[in-house]
């Protein structure tokens, strides 16, 4: 009879775990961006190792991701740039979507040459119609993702400061870094778009250049976006993401080290170093 008792309690309990379903993973999505890598490996780290959660990282471009969480196939994306530069993808499905809080702020757009170039002959994006500027570029601005919302919006400034003779080149954020690199070592004259936070500024003296019209916008926010229903469904790894809040300076610094280094290491010098604000971002708890 206790036999057959230790049969029937084992066999229920086998029932029990088939029939109760694994927790699902977090399909946090992102883009080979360097501010992006190195906050969505953050996430990560901080979901599987301090929260207890299983991450799935979804490398895609940014309109696929915004489709992906809108339509629910991705829970979240930690580099939703507002109220500019992704103001059209946001107009399709912000309603969609929700906002789980700002991971960073004082973020920003434009185009950025090395400081050896004199302020007196290129500090404007106006300065570039001279036809001493555009020979020394050989009429090229390099760029960056076709579909990145600064990608548009330089498009937009070419027009409105009516660039005549210039060719905005698009590759990818790696394809401009080693397009500046090749013309630091030379000391060539360059036009990349670019963003703060990014470790180009760690590496390399360079600087913005003035932007009159403000075609390329003023300072932006960068928001954790996550699908309708993640909350409600895991609130232990929403309410960690939304709690996550980075200093700028604090980020460019970290994404220096993940290019001297890695991502992954860089990552986890960042957790050793802030353990006070990795615990709050974890639990809720100020120690």
């Amino acid at each position: 009879m206790l036999s057959l008792k230790k049969t029937f309690v084992a066999a229920a309990a086998a029932a029990a775990l088939v029939a109760t379903p694994a927790a699902a993973k977090v399909k946090i999505g992102w883009t080979a961006w360097s501010d992006a890598e190195f906050v969505t490996k953050l996430a990560q780290q901080i979901l599987e190792n301090r929260v207890g959660e299983e991450v799935e990282l979804i490398q895609t471009d940014i309109a696929p991701q915004y489709q992906g969480v809108s339509q629910g196939d991705i829970d979240v994306m930690l580099m939703s740039w507002l109220p500019g530069t992704h103001s059209d993808y946001w107009d399709k499905v912000g309603d969609k979507v929700v906002s789980l809080g700002i991971l960073y702020d004082h973020a920003r757009l434009g185009w950025v040459v090395p400081n050896y170039i004199p302020k007196d002959q290129l500090n404007s994006i106006a300065d570039l119609k001279n036809d001493d500027v555009r020979e020394k570029l050989d009429g090229t601005i390099v760029g960056i993702d076709p579909g990145a919302g600064l990608t548009r919006l330089s498009k937009k400034a070419v027009e409105e400061y009516g660039l005549d003779g210039y060719n905005l080149q698009t590759s990818s954020g790696a394809g401009m870094t080693a397009a500046l690199d090749r013309a630091v070592k030379r000391n060539n004259w360059i036009v990349v778009t670019g963003w703060s936070p990014h470790w180009k500024f760690g590496k390399w003296d360079l600087r913005y250049l003035e932007d009159p019209k403000g075609v390329l916008g003023s300072f932006e926010r960068i928001h954790a976006v996550a699908r309708q229903g993640f909350y409600q469904e895991n609130i232990d790894a929403a309410m960690t993401l939304s709690r996550m809040w980075i200093p700028l300076n604090d980020l460019q610094a970290a994404m220096y080290d993940a290019q001297e280094t890695s991502y992954e290491e860089a990552v986890s010098k960042y957790i050793e170093n802030n353990p006070k604000r990795v615990h709050y971002w974890a639990t809720g708890e100020i120690e």
